[in-house]
C-alpha cells in the first residue's frame, strides 16, 4: 500500500525486455536506505517487487499484463519516473490510499499556468470517469492529486510548487501517457451495490416489478 507522496525522482538504467514482459534498472538513493529483498516500491505508481539491489539500484521485474497496463512499456533509458516505497505501519498518511495496481493509462493534454500553480489537463479511458469524481483524489503516475474540474470527456489537477518539483508531472510532453488509479474506495462501493443488486433479482426473479423498473411496463 502506498499514500501517492513521491519520495525522489529515479532514473531508468537499463530496460530488457522479454516476450512481453521486462527486466527494469532504476537508479535511485533515498528509497534504497532501508531497501530489502521482496520489497514493494512503486514506479510511476505501479506497485512492484525488488529482486536485486546495490548501493544505487534497484531491479524490477514487470510482467506482460503490467506493460499493457501502464506507461512502463514507453520507457527508455535515461527516463526519469517517480518513486515511492511502500507506507510503513503507523507513518502519517499524507495522500490517499494507494494500492499501486493502475486502472489504465490517460493522455495528458494540456498544461496552463495559473499564479504559482499549473493546472494539468488528461483524458482519460472514457470507462473510468464514473470514478472521478471534483475534488476526490487520484494517483497519476503515482502521485497523490485532487480532482479540480470533471467533465464528461477530461478532468483537471493543479500542480503545486512542491508537487512540480519533486515529481515528473510537469516534464512530460502534451500526448504523453500517464498511470491513473482512480480511488480504490468508489470502486469498492460499486462492487457491493452491484452484487447486492444482482442478488436481490436472483431471489426475486423476473417479476413486473422489475419489469416496470427497466421500463418495461408498456
Amino acid at each position: 500500500m502506498f499514500t501517492g507522496i513521491i519520495e525522489e525522482i529515479g532514473k531508468i538504467k537499463s530496460i530488457k525486455k522479454s516476450g512481453d514482459g521486462a527486466s527494469i534498472v532504476i537508479e535511485a538513493r533515498k528509497v534504497l536506505e532501508d531497501v530489502k529483498l521482496g520489497d514493494s516500491i512503486a514506479v510511476n505508481g505501479v506497485c512492484l517487487t525488488v529482486n536485486h539491489f546495490n548501493h544505487n539500484s534497484f531491479t524490477v521485474d514487470v510482467m506482460a499484463e503490467t506493460m499493457r497496463r501502464s506507461n512502463l512499456k514507453n520507457l527508455k533509458a535515461g527516463d526519469l519516473v517517480n518513486l515511492e516505497r511502500a507506507v510503513a505501519v503507523g507513518a502519517r498518511l499524507g495522500g490517499h490510499l494507494v494500492s499501486g495496481h493502475i486502472d489504465d493509462v490517460g493522455i495528458i493534454r494540456q498544461y496552463e499556468k495559473e499564479d504559482n500553480a499549473v493546472w494539468v489537463t488528461i483524458e482519460p479511458p472514457p470507462q473510468l470517469l464514473k470514478y472521478i469524481i471534483h475534488k476526490g483524489s487520484i494517483a497519476v503516475d503515482g502521485i497523490s492529486l485532487t480532482v479540480a474540474y470533471v467533465d464528461d470527456r477530461i478532468f483537471k489537477v493543479s500542480i503545486i510548487p512542491h508537487t512540480r518539483d519533486e515529481t515528473t508531472l510537469i516534464d512530460k510532453g502534451v500526448g504523453q501517457l500517464v498511470n491513473l488509479e482512480c480511488d480504490m474506495i468508489g470502486k469498492y462501493i460499486e462492487k457491493l451495490i452491484k452484487t447486492g443488486m444482482e442478488e436481490k433479482q436472483g431471489k426475486k426473479g423476473i417479476t413486473m416489478e422489475f419489469l416496470a423498473q427497466y421500463g418495461f411496463d408498456r
